[in-house]
């Protein structure tokens, strides 16, 4: 059997300028980054202004095992196979951060024969984005250090800056640091924080901006610190706004990419939805709607994180309104979810298949609390056995939800077509009644109350004295009609990875908000997540590795 490398380097990519054809755009609207990758100018959201919009489906998935359940893979998938049904398709996903690809979970760019190629660049530096996300947020720290240095004019307390520095890697060491150490001409000394560039503001507002006049308005909006009165410090105080938009200027740009089967994918951005809102770019998926007739995109880990942020938080945003959102569920996750070991998931078992099935079932119900109609698909392994699919079949029937089995990993756009077919015909015969979830005029608390309550069926939620705290802080500055993005685990409903299934009877806690005024909505961090992840005891570093020819081998 064929690894996900080998058979992306031995797809047959088409020159990207070809792959822009199927969009109906020509050479001079790409700016190339090599023969296979382009970026898409933000002139061509105005030069395709007037064209009719597609319809938007969202790609989602059940709470996963550790190892995620392909909900990528069947977004590559499904879009392969829009192409083979005959239907102008295009993806819209988020870029790899390179943390997971060294980690454990691997890249974002599918898997087996539903990958989005070139593969070995998309899962590495792409086109420079991220390292240009760091480099504008790091930009801004060492403003932050150098105005302490220089005689802090504004009076900064230096235990109370906010901004985080950041690495587009999971490096535990840096949690947790010292800066400034070293005598006087080497800085202020102050305790400092590091994150993963994905769960950075910075990331969060280039995926909500619209143009690069936005862009600046949103960066300068960041909450940076307050100073020794208890004043805000904005970053548009510290005067490096249009410095760190012009490190910004092309990675704004969508990514223009193709899949093994050669279908268009745009790729840009690329927050976590545990920790983040995790969401690829509203450049990118608005382009998308203008391009092709159906636009199919994806979020982040499980409905409960990726999901209720892209429909509360990024469609509140941009005014989108998707027309389906597919579910993904595997076999082995429902198994999971009953409580199964990771070692026996591999095993027929339909007791316990029915059992956990009841965490599908809670996300069907939560999709549909949105009015949008929702699709199963059943993402297929190895060790699937008929009885086992059949029980997840005759549920969504049961549940009156189209269901398909899909094969996209080992059949490509083959594999999905039943699942293609079943997409559109619930966009036709069931019109979405879009809405987000709550309105932005409750509090926040009334808010976290709403999504604890309908999406993860907790009793209600408490707040810490930390929180607290920050809640007074977050409404004194007039922000209290924000959007909430809360930072939880992904394994479970609840804020406690060890409750499986649909748990019932639990709290949750918020032991702390965090404003994000230029991405223009409200973290609450819940339970132990952490936004710098550390690598595992055995990384996926130690299998990568480059031979004299530049050929990359061991990368998934």
């Amino acid at each position: 059997m064929l690894s996900d490398i080998e058979i992306a380097q031995a797809a047959e990519m088409q020159p990207i300028v070809k792959i822009a054809e199927k969009l109906s755009m020509d050479a001079d609207d790409l700016e190339l980054y090599g023969k296979y990758k382009a970026k898409l100018p933000l002139s061509l959201c105005e030069k395709y202004r007037d064209r009719p919009d597609g319809k938007l489906v969202l790609v989602t998935a059940i709470n996963p095992t550790p190892a995620g359940e392909g909900k990528t893979t069947v977004t590559v998938g499904l879009g392969e196979a829009m192409q083979k049904i005959g239907k102008n398709a295009v993806i819209a996903l988020r870029e790899p951060s390179m943390g997971p690809v060294f980690g454990v979970k691997g890249g974002a760019a599918g898997g087996g024969y539903a990958q989005v190629v070139p593969m070995e660049d998309i899962n590495l530096h792409f086109t420079g984005d991220m390292h240009a996300l760091t480099a504008a947020n790091n930009l801004l720290c060492a403003v932050i250090d150098n105005h302490l240095q220089q005689g802090n004019e504004l009076g900064i307390d230096p235990r109370r800056i906010l901004l985080k520095r950041c690495l587009d890697m999971n490096d535990r060491a840096l949690r947790n640091v010292v800066v400034g150490l070293g005598g006087k001409i080497n800085g202020v000394p102050r305790e400092d924080n590091f994150m993963i560039t994905v769960a950075s503001e910075v990331m969060a507002i280039l995926c909500l901006a619209s143009d690069i006049d936005d862009l600046k308005t949103r960066l300068g909006n960041i909450l940076v610190a307050y100073t020794y009165a208890g004043e805000p410090v904005f970053a548009r105080d510290l005067q490096c706004v249009g410095a760190m938009a012009a490190l910004l200027k092309d990675a704004i740009k969508p990514n223009l990419v193709q899949t093994l089967e050669n279908t268009p994918a745009l790729m840009h951005g690329g927050p976590f939805a545990n920790i983040a809102h995790g969401c690829n770019s509203v450049t990118a998926t608005k382009l998308g709607l203008k391009l092709a007739d159906y636009c199919i995109t994806e979020a982040g880990f499980g409905a409960d994180l990726g999901a209720e942020k892209f429909l509360d938080i990024k469609c509140r945003f941009a005014g989108l309104k998707p027309s389906c959102i597919v579910i993904v569920a595997t076999i082995r996750a429902l198994k999971y979810n009953s409580g199964v070991a990771k070692a026996d998931l591999g095993a027929e078992n339909v007791e316990a298949l029915k059992k956990g099935i009841v965490n599908l079932k809670t996300h069907i119900e939560n999709m549909q609390k949105y009015g949008v109609p929702a699709v199963v698909a059943i993402n297929r392994f190895g060790t699937d056995t008929d009885a086992e699919i059949a029980v997840i079949e005759e549920f969504c029937r049961e549940m009156g939800v189209e269901v398909s089995l899909t094969e996209v990993f080992a059949k490509g756009g083959e594999g999905g077509m039943d699942l293609a077919k079943k997409v559109c015909k619930t966009i036709d015969e069931k019109p979405s009644n879009y809405h987000p979830l709550y309105d932005t005029a409750l509090s926040i608390p009334e808010k976290l109350e709403a999504i604890a309550k309908e999406i993860y069926r907790a009793d209600g939620v408490t707040f810490t004295a930390q929180a607290k705290k920050n809640l007074a802080e977050i409404e004194a500055l007039g922000k209290g009609d924000l959007p909430v993005c809360v930072a939880k685990t992904q394994y479970s409903l609840s804020d406690n990875p060890a409750l499986l299934g649909a748990p019932r009877g639990f709290t949750l806690t918020v032991r702390e908000l965090r404003l994000s005024a230029g991405a223009g909505f409200v973290v609450a961090l819940t339970g132990d997540i952490m936004t710098m992840p550390g690598l595992p005891k055995v990384p996926a570093a130690y299998n990568i590795d480059v031979d004299s020819d530049g050929n990359i081998s061991g990368l998934f």
